[in-house]
């Protein structure tokens, strides 16, 4: 009784054993389910290592916290039966939770916020170690183990992806797994995500002198989870490492602002849209730092000297370890060290840094309203097919809003990104926002469509003037992840711009801004030229 009396004070615990958990949303206010498995002894004087394990595509969670546990199907058991039915598991001293993260959508934007809101509800419910926190995922879900593992690794104590299906962009950020233990498996006859995908990510990240291992099943196709988890192994392994909070070595790649550093090293400013990356060496003589791409980073840690691209820096007494390039090169900042909590967040929604930014892709990725004219009938149908992430095939548990411009209130401005359709005539907000736009289609071009995002206030507004976006978009190929849904695909391959006419088989100029968020000169003659567009 008084166990449970604790519980109830301390933290808002279910009943132990397996279970299946509801959130509230910071996406879209929903409800969003989430297994979880709690151990039969909960000592909540106790702190509980917690798996985070995610789903292949076209399952569930429910499903995958029996392939965590390594539970085979029943004879007969059909594919509905396996995800909607929990037996009995094994007891283990572990936490285990596995996301739905609104089906088979990959990993990324909204469901990727997902994964972090269970994380956060997970540690509000029971007792977390906060150094013993573990990834795992089988296929799609191993492509998304790998990439929150590679864009947030201080979070992480070790990960294993299960015959991953890695998602774009994750390759360039290998380096970051420096100090985070990594275990491969795969089936040696896995027709759908070959072997040689977890070879080369063991051969990568031997070359870069990070913790890895692979283990290859011979003769087993796609189901390598089947053998991954068998008879509890992940557990064991999970259980030899604890997260190295404060590394001497540190490695950390970024292509985009809202993933912008890793244990006591954050990337500020990058030199152009390429991958910018830090390699920090801490000994007792001093730090040493070589940047690539970088235009602005802080350190929170102590230095009694600092190198920076090999140049010798003069430490101003008191001042914050921050530093800025410029024509001469590096500078520090002057002021008084700040509290800066190193390493993204994971209490709350994935945030982008102070001067909000593309690509395209992220006004999608989070809270956001798509928004026609009130008098626009076009605007409206496309407005309505961009919201509808759900296809024939595949169900997505989202529900996104749609509004007219007339009805978009101030506290939508403050909350949401906005996704504006139409030009300055038909739209009203389009209208209002223009002069702070660095893109305008004119009204009258009928057959070109521009694409382009620009902040607005703290959020982002993705403007769709002319054709939609997605106009013939199934015959140009222009790849995305596989899984995601069509929307979200399309956009992933968009920089911050494209204007394209007829369709995206003809595009005349697509790309990303520069610094100061406006189009570079070269893309800038090419976008005029159209006669169609103003440049600002």
């Amino acid at each position: 009784m008084l166990r449970a009396l604790g519980c109830a004070l301390a933290f808002a615990c279910t009943a132990a054993g397996q279970t299946t958990v509801t959130l509230h949303s910071t996406v879209d206010g929903s409800e969003q389910p989430y297994s979880m498995y709690v151990p039969k002894t909960l000592d909540t004087a106790r702190r509980y290592p917690l798996i985070i394990s995610l789903h292949e595509e076209e399952s569930n969670h429910i499903a995958n916290l029996k392939h965590v546990f390594g539970v085979p199907p029943r004879y007969g058991e059909t594919g509905i039966q396996q995800m909607m039915s929990l037996p009995a598991l094994r007891d283990v001293d572990f936490l285990v939770a596995c996301p739905f993260a609104r089906g088979t959508m990959g990993y990324q934007g909204i469901a990727e916020q997902d994964v972090y809101d269970v994380l956060a509800d997970v540690k509000r419910r029971y007792p977390v170690d906060e150094d013993r926190v573990y990834l795992t995922g089988a296929s799609m879900g191993g492509g998304g183990a790998l990439w929150l593992a590679l864009t947030r690794p201080d979070v992480w104590a070790a990960v294993a992806p299960v015959c991953p299906d890695p998602m774009p962009g994750t390759v360039e950020l290998a380096a970051n797994a420096l100090n985070l233990p990594v275990r491969f498996f795969h089936g040696e006859q896995d027709p759908a995500v070959p072997a040689e995908v977890s070879r080369q990510w063991q051969r990568r990240l031997m070359n870069l002198g990070s913790p890895v291992e692979y283990i290859e099943f011979p003769g087993v196709r796609h189901n390598a989870w089947d053998f991954a988890y068998r008879n509890g192994a992940i557990f064991e392994w999970f259980g030899k490492y604890k997260r190295n909070r404060d590394p001497d070595h540190v490695r950390f790649a970024t292509g985009e602002a809202r993933y912008r550093g890793a244990y006591w090293v954050r990337i500020d400013g990058r030199t152009t849209n390429a991958i910018a990356s830090i390699d920090a060496v801490r000994t007792a003589a001093g730090v040493r730092v070589q940047t690539e791409n970088v235009d602005a980073f802080t350190l929170t840690t102590g230095a009694k000297s600092l190198t920076v691209d090999g140049a010798p820096m003069r430490l101003k007494p008191g001042a914050a370890l921050r530093f800025t390039r410029t024509a001469k090169g590096w500078t520090q900042a002057s002021g008084a060290e700040e509290a800066i909590v190193p390493g993204p967040s994971v209490r709350g929604p994935i945030v982008p840094e102070p001067s909000v930014r593309g690509p395209i892709v992220q006004a999608v990725s989070g809270r956001h309203i798509y928004v026609y004219g009130a008098n626009d009938p076009q605007g409206k149908k496309d407005a309505e097919s961009a919201a509808s992430w759900s296809s024939g095939r595949v169900r997505i548990n989202l529900t996104l809003p749609v509004k007219a411009d007339k009805d978009v209130t101030d506290q939508d401005l403050e909350t949401n990104d906005l996704v504006l359709f139409g030009n300055t005539l038909t739209n009203t907000l389009i209208a209002r926002f223009a002069g702070s736009f660095p893109l305008t289609l004119d009204p009258g071009a009928a057959d070109y469509g521009l694409l382009f995002v620009a902040p607005v206030g703290r959020h982002l507004a993705l403007v769709s003037s002319g054709r939609s976006w997605w106009t013939g978009a199934d015959d140009t190929r222009r790849g995305g992840y596989r899984f995601a849904p069509p929307q979200y695909r399309v956009l992933s391959t968009f920089g911050d711009y494209i204007l394209f006419k007829g369709s995206l088989a003809q595009v005349l100029a697509e790309g990303r801004f520069d610094e100061n968020g406006k189009v570079p000169a070269e893309a800038a003659a090419a976008l005029r030229a159209a006669g169609t567009v103003t440049v600002r």
